[in-house]
């Protein structure tokens, strides 16, 4: 489990990364890598970081048992 919570982490950070690349300057480096926000390889990519960023979902019990234990 906790490999799956790295990648995870991971393709978030990614997937954050590149949200502010195109926010600050208009710029999408999923697309500029995999050809373009419509190609397949592209979607999958989003796909995937929309899919961890759901599984992440679950961190917020761990963070609120951290809170109760202390």
């Amino acid at each position: 489990m906790r490999t799956m919570n790295n990648i995870a982490l991971t393709l978030l950070i990614v997937g954050g990364l590149n949200w502010l690349l195109v926010g600050l300057f208009q710029y999408d480096l999923v697309a500029a890598i995999f050809g373009g926000q419509s190609a397949m390889l592209s979607r999958i990519v989003y796909v995937i970081v929309g899919l961890c960023a759901l599984y992440s979902l679950k961190f917020y019990g761990d963070v609120n048992e951290e809170e109760r234990a202390r």
